[in-house]
C-alpha cells in the first residue's frame, strides 16, 4: 500500500493569494478552480473564491476558501513562546524540515515576509536550525534542520 498526506488549508477569502505566496517561497505549480467554475451563479458572493486549490512542487499543499467566510484576519488560535515552551491553542502546526541550514534559510526568509516570528531561526539543543512563525495567512510553521 502506498499512502501520501497533503495538508489542506482552509482560508477565509485568501486561498488564491496564499497559494501564490507559497509558490513564490517553495516553487511548483498552482492549480485552482473557483466556485463559479463549478456552477455557482455569476454575481453570487464567493463566485470568484477557490473551491479547489493546490500547490504541487517540493512542498504540496491544498487550499480552499470557506464558503461565506471573507474575514481574512480571522485565525484559528494563537501561538507564543514563553520560558522556552510553546504555548498554543491551535489544533496543528505545519512542519517543514530540511537537510541543512543552507537549504532551510531561504524558505524561512520567504515565509517570514509579513509573518509574526514566534521563535527566530537559530541553532537549538536538538537542531542546527529551529524556528517558528505564523505567516501572513495565519498558518503557523515549525521549521528545522533534520
Amino acid at each position: 500500500m502506498t499512502l501520501t498526506t497533503t495538508t489542506h488549508l482552509n482560508f477565509r477569502g485568501t486561498a488564491r493569494q496564499a497559494l501564490d505566496f507559497y509558490r513564490s517561497v517553495f516553487g511548483g505549480e498552482v492549480t485552482a478552480a473557483t466556485y463559479g467554475q463549478f456552477g455557482m451563479p455569476d454575481g453570487v458572493p464567493g463566485f470568484d473564491k477557490l473551491v479547489f486549490g493546490q500547490l504541487d512542487g517540493p512542498v504540496r499543499l491544498m487550499a480552499y476558501d470557506v464558503p461565506g467566510a471573507d474575514d481574512a484576519a480571522a485565525t484559528a488560535g494563537t501561538t507564543r513562546r514563553e520560558n522556552g515552551m510553546t504555548i498554543t491553542d491551535r489544533s496543528f502546526f505545519q512542519s517543514l524540515r530540511a537537510s541543512s541550514l543552507d537549504e532551510l534559510q531561504p524558505l524561512w526568509d520567504g515565509l517570514a515576509e509579513g509573518a509574526t516570528v514566534i521563535e527566530p531561526l537559530a541553532a537549538s539543543a536538538w537542531s542546527a536550525g529551529f524556528g517558528m512563525l505564523t505567516d501572513r495567512f495565519g498558518v503557523t510553521w515549525v521549521l528545522d534542520v533534520a
